[in-house]
């Protein structure tokens, strides 16, 4: 029952970073490309392989990983609504956003995750 209590509290705190990162571009652009979903989805890649690398499966309790990689990552990145709105960008004839959606979000988070990764290879001293 502890672990379900992790995993809600990450998930209400994922979904509110989530919330409030992905409404800053609308604050700012009001174009037809989804800057807010792809910048949470980038930054939560990087930062989930960061975390992954700094944390390590030997050094974090499943608590901690329920949490984190479940519960918070889970809810803070979000491919249901990548893929809506990619399909709301062909559906409106936004056809080369679609696709550089899809491309950015798809081909930059495998990226970011190796690069969070690295990152945390680099900050603790080791060899990837």
């Amino acid at each position: 029952m502890v672990k379900v209590g992790f995993l809600i509290l990450g998930g209400a705190l994922g979904t509110l970073l989530r919330y409030w990162v992905s409404g800053l571009p609308h604050r700012i652009y009001d174009g037809a490309f989804p800057w807010g979903t792809l910048i949470v989805n980038l930054a939560g890649s990087f930062l989930i392989g960061l975390c992954w690398g700094l944390l390590g499966r030997e050094n974090i309790g499943s608590n901690l990983r329920t949490f984190l990689f479940i519960g918070f990552f889970g809810s803070f990145t979000t491919f249901s609504t990548f893929a809506f709105e990619s399909l709301n960008l062909i559906r409106d004839g936004n056809i080369k956003f679609a696709v550089i959606n899809m491309l950015a979000s798809n081909v930059f988070g495998v990226m970011l995750v190796l690069a969070g990764f690295i990152a945390s290879r680099l900050i603790l001293n080791l060899k990837f």
